[in-house]
C-alpha cells in the first residue's frame, strides 16, 4: 500500500485522540460520513479512535478514509463482540510491526480494553496505546494502574498513550501518569458544543517529543460528536 506523506509544520508528524460517539452528533443523527470528514480535517498520521464500530466503518469507504489513495491501516481493538468489533481503532500512514489488546475490564462495570500497537517510522519504533476508561473513580485508578505496569521504567523508543480517560480531577487518577509520561496540558473537550472538562488525552515519552497540543474546533467537528478531537504536533525520537 502506497504511504502519503502528511506535512506539519514545526514537527515531523500529527498524533490525534477522537471519541466518535458511536458516529451520532449533537444533534442526535447517526452519520458516519460526517466523522469521516472530521478525521480527514485532523490530518494525522497516527490517529486513536473510540467508541468505533468495526462494520459500520468498514460497510462503506467513507470519504476515502481506507482507499490506497489515502494510504492509512486501519487496526480494531474490540471491547466487546457481537455482530461486529465495538471499541477502539488506530488508523495510521505509518507501518504496524505488532498489535497487542490489552483487557482493561473491571468486574461489575462495563467492559473496557486498550489497543497496543508498534508501528515503524523512518526506522524507528514508536508504541501507541489508544485506551477508553471507565466511569467509576476507582475503576479507572486500577486501569491506569494496569497501563502504566506494561510500560517500562527505561525506553530507548517513543511511546504514545492517548484516549478518552474520563478524568476531569487530574489530581485523582492522573498523577500517576504526569509523573510517568511527565505532565500534558490539560484541554476541555466535552461536550463538544461547548466544551468544559478535559476528557481527551496524549501523552509522550520522552515528554520533549510534544511540541504542542491543541482541540480540534471547527464547525463540523462540533456537531459530529460530543466530543472535540484533541491533536498533537510531534518530534520523532532521534
Amino acid at each position: 500500500m502506497k504511504k502519503v506523506k502528511i506535512s506539519v509544520e514545526n514537527g515531523d508528524f500529527s498524533v490525534a485522540s477522537y471519541n466518535i460517539h458511536k458516529y451520532r452528533g449533537i444533534d442526535g443523527v447517526f452519520d458516519p460520513e460526517r466523522v469521516a470528514r472530521v478525521i480527514k480535517e485532523l490530518k494525522a498520521e497516527i490517529l486513536g479512535l473510540q467508541e468505533i464500530d468495526s462494520r459500520v466503518f468498514q460497510m462503506k469507504n467513507y470519504a476515502g478514509l481506507l482507499s490506497e489513495k489515502a494510504g492509512m491501516e486501519v487496526v480494531f481493538g474490540p471491547t466487546r463482540r457481537k455482530r461486529a468489533k465495538f471499541g477502539n481503532a488506530l488508523v495510521t500512514s505509518y507501518q504496524v510491526k505488532d498489535v497487542r489488546h490489552i483487557d482493561l475490564s473491571v468486574s461489575g462495570r462495563s467492559p473496557r480494553a486498550a489497543l497496543d500497537v508498534d508501528l515503524l517510522s523512518k526506522g524507528e519504533t514508536i508504541r501507541v496505546i489508544v485506551a477508553h476508561l471507565g466511569l467509576g473513580v476507582g475503576e479507572r485508578r486500577r486501569q491506569i494502574g494496569r497501563l502504566l505496569e506494561i510500560f517500562c521504567a527505561q525506553s530507548d523508543r517513543m511511546e504514545i498513550m492517548l484516549g478518552d480517560f474520563n478524568e476531569w480531577v487530574p489530581a485523582v487518577n492522573l498523577h500517576h501518569v504526569h509523573n510517568f509520561f511527565g505532565k500534558s496540558p490539560s484541554l476541555r473537550t466535552f461536550p463538544s458544543f461547548m466544551p468544559v472538562l478535559p476528557l481527551d488525552r496524549i501523552w509522550v515519552r520522552p515528554v520533549e517529543a510534544l511540541v504542542s497540543l491543541s482541540t480540534h474546533r471547527t464547525p463540523l467537528s462540533r456537531m459530529a460528536s460530543d466530543h472535540l478531537p484533541v491533536r498533537a504536533i510531534m518530534n520523532q525520537c532521534r
